[in-house]
């Protein structure tokens, strides 16, 4: 039976280095759980595996998407099962990588839907975006929209702010689609499988240290050399510039800002959104929690780990 062992929490916690270590310890693979690395070319930003790291232990589901395409939730959660599935098949997903049926496999990121798609097996309606109904429904305005949906989908109006403009045109463009609810296709199934969450934190100061010398670290990686070489291949519109860090780095290249101005901005929003994902991490009282601080953490976690695998082998 598959085993899945989460490591999630804030970004710049150190989830992908704590995860490779345990990996190469299990002999076992890394699934990315980060929305934006996914994406080909994108990589000193996202803070992407090295291709050395990657040799060490086999990654899955980065590098998968152009940056032209989508990554859709329902898109990620399909992938991810797929090679979950095939962990239990020999030969492994893998060709370097020979799983044994004890073998846990790592889920790691910062990206709290994608994680929760797998661990609370997330029914979501396999509807892609429709561009012409959401014009057409665009051009209504949101009060109207919202009305629309009382009428509809009252159980999905409820739990949806009557100014949240994104989710009132999915559930609308889901209903007009299917002919049902998006509040009857959505829910969970949560897998049979046993899973370990681990969670990443520390105290604000010591993480706000950490993402300011991580940016500092991807700036001089080449980070200001990658956002010119995507904006030129790409163009500036390309709404993956517009998203933490590159968005920053494209201002400084537009000259509006200096580059210091743009190191700064890029901690600072960080900072807000590593506030955000803890506050989604937080919500769930599955995930054991450890100090990335620690300076015996991987022996801390490697314990916990080991006992996960001994109490289900046992079951199994």
């Amino acid at each position: 039976m598959t085993k899945l062992i989460v490591v999630c929490g804030a970004t710049a916690t150190g989830k992908s280095g704590l995860a490779l270590a345990l990996a190469r310890r299990c002999g076992s693979i890394v699934i990315s759980a980060d929305s934006r690395q996914v994406y080909r070319e994108f990589n000193i930003g996202t803070a992407k595996p090295t291709i050395s790291e990657q040799k060490l232990v086999p990654h899955y589901l980065i590098d998968v998407c152009n940056p032209t395409e989508t990554m859709t939730v329902a898109d990620y959660q399909e992938k991810v099962q797929r090679i979950l599935d095939s962990s239990s098949i020999f030969p492994s997903p893998h060709p370097l990588v020979s799983l044994s049926p004890c073998t846990p496999i790592f889920l790691v990121g910062g990206t709290g839907l994608y994680i929760k798609s797998i661990v609370r097996g997330m029914k979501i309606p396999r509807v892609a975006p429709q561009t012409k109904l959401r014009s057409q429904l665009f051009s209504m305005g949101q009060t109207q929209l919202y009305a629309m949906l009382q009428q509809v989908d009252s159980v999905a109006a409820q739990k949806i702010h009557p100014h949240d403009l994104v989710r009132t045109l999915r559930a609308l463009e889901v209903f007009y689609i299917t002919g049902s609810p998006i509040s009857e296709l959505q829910g969970e199934n949560p897998p049979d499988y046993p899973i370990l969450q681990i969670g990443l934190d520390c105290d604000v100061k010591h993480l706000t240290n950490r993402i300011a010398r991580r940016t500092g670290s991807m700036v001089k990686d080449g980070f200001v050399e990658e956002v010119k070489y995507l904006c030129q291949k790409y163009g500036v519109d390309l709404p993956l510039l517009n998203t933490l860090g590159y968005q920053e780095i494209k201002k400084y290249l537009a000259g509006n800002i200096s580059l210091d101005e743009a190191k700064e901005l890029t901690v600072l929003h960080t900072r807000l959104f590593a506030k955000r994902q803890r506050t989604w991490f937080r919500k769930d009282d599955r995930i054991e929690w450890f100090d990335t601080e620690s300076p015996d953490l991987l022996e801390q976690v490697w314990l916990r780990v080991q006992e996960f695998m001994v109490a289900e082998n046992k079951e199994d």
